[in-house]
């Protein structure tokens, strides 16, 4: 297996010209020294050139030059130096930290080598802690919820007592599919429990969490006739409050153990790990969730009553406050907090069983939170069908994809339409979703199920009424989406500048023979000898140069896309080049057009403060935005790295050259 002498990751958070001009860097300085590398990079699509644990074993040093998690820790103990991507994009600036890598001493922190300024680190806050915690507990709960509440309907379709063999629809396979549906139901507060508690202590930490999940739901035992503590007594259990409490306990009781044995002999680290962590974190835990378990039922029924007490205020104040927290977030801890107070509420309503009050309300309180979950990916599929000009291909094949995700009940597909516009998104899809919660509970919708979407139908009571609600919150918020985006659409066309009026190129493409197809740069769409006295002038007259050569229908929507990319951060690079780039359904086909000025374009916010005298556009259509336009634009900016490259493309007057050169690159 191949060794190398320096390992290094790169990745920046937006775009990928940065990640990959980082990794050429790194590369050549690397060559320069006579020394093996291996760059494992992190852009938009996803981690390749990916390290392994023998090569990061063989490394004599790391070097990190990263904004974004590159999983750092993977290096913890080896000679290291961290840094922003910024600070690795020349060969003299990448030589330094192979340098100061090597020089640097082993450390246990993964950031030992770097200078103070590298090392400035936001420090996580206590909320974000808190929540990291909390949902590695949900997410390994909801796998149970779902496999246990979705297998408990499912007995329903042999009838509603069918579990019972006193009943005349009894039917013993759904009587075996309610016990196992059951048992699934059963674990989600100790699961909840003991996978909070391992993400702050660890695999230690997960025999006591299970412990304090299962006292979450059984309670302190009393013996009803003498009324003191009983093994042999029942108790009140105090739910799934009780499970996020036992398990932030545990993980912390396992912390402070760890610092009282860590005074003991290292030969007895396996006698801690199999003897004395789990005898006394079990022991303090255990009596400290039987000392609070009083408390904590109250809390639990208190919690339950004040629902219940906004059913009482009527289904629009309920329906309300379920809808806006389902759509707030999106699948976020409030999104959470809404659906696991559901599964709970749901968890007591088939316990309490069929026709009692507690089943009804906590049935339609689940029918209520499934449908506003629902609800925001569909209004992305109506908005994207209805208005399909005003949103891009890829939004437009994201929308098409959240009909099966909004009908499978995953509220996430939502979040990329949210976060490009906040507002108004985010108060759109609340208020479609309250709208479907408020109208599932007016029309007295029960779902057995806390899973599943459209799939568990057939065991929703008012099934018809309940699918009807959805829609209707759907398309009230779908038409408010295309609204916005009519109007968002109508003020950037407004608001793009004036074409510059096209001119014949002044010294411009050199007559040559045709370009292969397979060629992103055409002869005839190199020019030469521009002058152009802004950027947005350059970009304006490459949007018209696209439409004239029938690469784009629409000069404008090319500019826009221009103008939103620049808006995402500056294209520009170093040495007098930029790479300007277009993603927009008015491109027609993948392209490159290159613009020279020899005087430089001021006004382009360039890495070193150099007017850009070349602009390398890239051109691609919507369709190609995840594909076409990563190769292109990863191609290009390695490419830059090259000083012959560079020097070649600067020098030349010859657009037949600087299109073969580029082209070359590019394959």
């Amino acid at each position: 297996m191949a060794k190398f002498d320096i390992i290094a990751a790169t990745g920046c958070p937006t775009g990928i010209a940065h990640t990959f001009m980082a990794k050429e860097a790194l590369e050549k300085a690397a060559a320069e020294r006579g020394l093996t590398i291996k760059v494992e990079t992190h852009g938009q699509v996803g981690v390749e050139n990916e390290l392994t644990k023998s090569e990061i074993a063989g490394a004599k040093a790391v070097v990190v030059a990263a904004d974004k998690d590159v999983q750092a820790e993977r290096f913890a103990g080896k000679r290291m130096v961290s840094v922003g991507v910024s600070k690795a994009l020349s060969v003299e600036a990448a030589g330094k930290l192979i340098d100061r890598a090597l020089a640097a001493k082993g450390d246990d922190s993964v950031a030992a080598a770097a200078d103070v300024e590298d090392e400035v680190e936001e420090k996580e806050s206590i909320g974000h802690i808190i929540y990291k915690h909390l949902m590695n507990g949900v997410s390994h709960m909801l796998v149970f919820v779902v496999a246990g509440g979705v297998l408990t309907a499912v007995s329903f379709l042999w009838g509603i007592t069918s579990f019972d063999s006193t009943a005349s629809d009894y039917n013993s396979f759904a009587a075996m599919l309610k016990i196992i549906g059951g048992i699934a139901m059963n674990l989600m507060v100790p699961v909840l429990s003991a996978y909070i508690a391992e993400s702050i202590g660890k695999r230690p930490a997960l025999v006591p969490g299970f412990v304090a999940g299962m006292i979450a739901i059984q309670g302190l035992p009393v013996n009803a006739e003498t009324g003191m503590i009983d093994a042999g007594g029942a108790g009140v259990g105090f739910g799934f409050l009780g499970g996020i409490v036992g398990g932030f306990l545990a993980g912390y009781v396992i912390l402070l153990l760890e610092k009282v044995f860590s005074k003991l002999p290292k030969n007895l680290d396996g006698l801690k790990a199999i003897f004395l962590y789990p005898l006394f974190s079990t022991a303090i835990v255990g009596l400290v969730m039987l000392g609070i378990s009083g408390p904590m039922a109250a809390i639990n029924t208190a919690m339950m009553d004040f629902l219940k007490g906004l059913s009482a205020s009527g289904a629009i104040v309920l329906g309300l406050a379920i809808g806006c927290m389902c759509a707030v977030d999106m699948g976020g801890p409030v999104n959470k907090a809404a659906y696991v107070t559901g599964t709970a509420m749901l968890t007591e309503a088939l316990a309490a069983g069929v026709g009692t009050d507690t089943y009804n309300f906590g049935t339609n309180f689940m029918a209520a939170v499934s449908a506003a979950c629902i609800v925001p990916p569909l209004i992305t599929t109506f908005a994207v069908v209805v208005g399909k000009k005003y949103f891009s291909q890829e939004d437009h094949d994201a929308g098409i994809v959240n009909l099966i995700l909004g009908c499978t009940h995953i509220t996430e597909g939502a979040i990329p339409f949210m976060t490009k516009n906040i507002w108004p998104v985010m108060p759109i899809m609340m208020l479609g979703s309250s709208i479907a919660s408020i109208l599932t509970i007016m029309f007295n919708v029960h779902d057995p199920a806390p899973h599943g979407g459209f799939l568990v139908l057939p065991v929703v009571e008012n099934g018809p009424l309940w699918v009807l609600a959805i829609l209707i919150g759907a398309v009230v918020g779908g038409i408010l989406f295309v609204a916005f985006k009519k109007y968002d659409f109508e003020k950037n066309q407004k608001a793009a500048p004036a074409a510059k009026p096209v001119e014949a190129p002044k010294a411009a493409a050199v007559e040559a023979p045709k370009a292969e197809a397979a060629d992103f740069v055409k002869v005839e769409n190199v020019f030469v000898a521009e002058d152009f006295a802004s950027r947005d002038e350059a970009l304006s007259f490459v949007s018209n140069q696209a439409v004239k050569a029938g690469i784009a229908s629409d000069a404008d929507a090319v500019m826009n896309a221009f103008l939103a990319r620049e808006a995402e951060g500056t294209t520009g690079m170093m040495e007098g080049f930029a790479i300007p780039h277009a993603k927009s359904d008015a491109i027609t086909e993948a392209a490159v057009i290159v613009v020279k000025d020899e005087s430089g374009v001021t006004g382009w916010d360039t890495m070193d403060g150099a007017p850009v005298n070349v602009a390398i556009a890239l051109l691609i259509p919507g369709a190609q935005a995840g594909t076409t336009h990563l190769k292109i634009l990863s191609k290009v900016a390695e490419a830059l790295m090259d000083e012959d490259f560079r020097g070649t493309v600067k020098g030349s007057t010859d657009a037949a050259e600087i299109a073969k050169t580029i082209n070359a690159r590019l394959v």
